[in-house]
């Protein structure tokens, strides 16, 4: 059981509604608490007329902020009565907040579009700002159909080797066990020689099975080894595939529980770069995605905790 809270940023949208509830499904499995953050931005003054939430005309932004808090709080009760919420209101930008309420907070969780104080967090600017700077993993939470496929139910992983790679899997592993689902690591690889700009073209079949694919067939199970020898009870699949990694990782969402990537990679054509495969996955993946950054508070080499 860890004592530090799920942080979840909430404005009342249906997009922060989803966070709410992932947050809170999230803390039951850790048996920890929710925190729910609303922050009204710094150029609406004391004072100044405000639409509120519905039924609230006119209230200052203050006031209103509170009552949209109020019904975050309502509603996680409703849904949660088990889990223990408290609630913080601050002033200022949605972003800088979260960021510092990370380093007390074993999750970020935000909305992938919102509204009010967090209409920031949209998709490409200040979400992925939070991604990048939090102190903890960061969640974003897509609404809508998830579709179907092949890794429905299953969390999944990019594996590129890296340090950072290492960390994302012991995420995953983690959230793989709570949850007692599957876990699919996907391993991109791409060919200097053959993705090269200018050249183009497909590896030759011959060639991209014979050399290519059994060196990063290796080079997954070497990186898989140490967690599925700590987190057996894990069921665990390898997907290796010559393709670009973000493209590997938003085609394997498709019906996962959640797809978690590292904030940086290896290199630059297996790389796991917030702003580059990372952004690509936060704004294309078919469900929630993970952002595991370098600065997160977990030892590598621990094992999951168990359901």
């Amino acid at each position: 059981m860890t004592s530090k809270p799920i942080l979840v940023g909430y404005d009342g949208s249906d997009s922060s509604d989803a966070a709410l509830g992932w947050a809170l499904d999230a803390a039951r499995l850790r048996g920890t608490s929710v925190r729910v953050m609303h922050a009204e931005p710094p150029f609406l003054a004391p004072g100044l007329a405000f639409a509120g939430p519905p039924g609230t005309p006119g209230d200052t932004p203050i006031r209103a902020g509170e009552q949209t808090l109020a019904v975050g709080l309502v509603r996680a009760r409703r849904l949660a009565p088990d889990v223990t919420v408290d609630r913080v209101m601050v002033t200022g930008g949605a972003a800088a907040a979260l960021v510092e309420e990370s380093g007390e907070s074993e999750i970020v969780v935000v909305g992938s579009r919102g509204l009010g104080g967090f209409s920031e967090l949209l998709l490409g600017s200040t979400g992925l700002e939070v991604a990048s700077r939090a102190t903890c993993p960061v969640v974003v939470i897509r609404t809508g159909q998830l579709e179907p496929g092949p890794e429905g139910g299953r969390v999944v992983v990019g594996v590129d080797g890296s340090a950072l790679s290492t960390e994302a899997l012991g995420f995953a592993f983690e959230e793989a066990s709570l949850r007692g689902c599957g876990l699919t690591a996907v391993h991109a690889w791409r060919s200097p020689y053959f993705d090269a700009h200018g050249r183009g073209g497909q590896a030759p079949t011959l060639i991209a099975d014979e050399v290519f694919q059994g060196e990063e067939l290796q080079a997954l199970q070497d990186a898989l080894a140490l967690w599925q020898q700590k987190v057996p009870d894990v069921d665990v699949r390898q997907y290796v595939v010559h393709s670009h990694p973000a493209r590997a990782l938003i085609a394997a969402s498709a019906g996962a529980e959640l797809v978690v990537v590292g904030s940086r990679g290896r290199d630059s054509l297996r790389s796991v770069l917030l702003g580059s495969v990372s952004h690509a996955v936060v704004h294309h993946a078919h469900c929630p995605v993970a952002v595991v950054r370098p600065t997160d508070a977990k030892s590598l080499g621990q094992p999951a905790r168990q359901a």
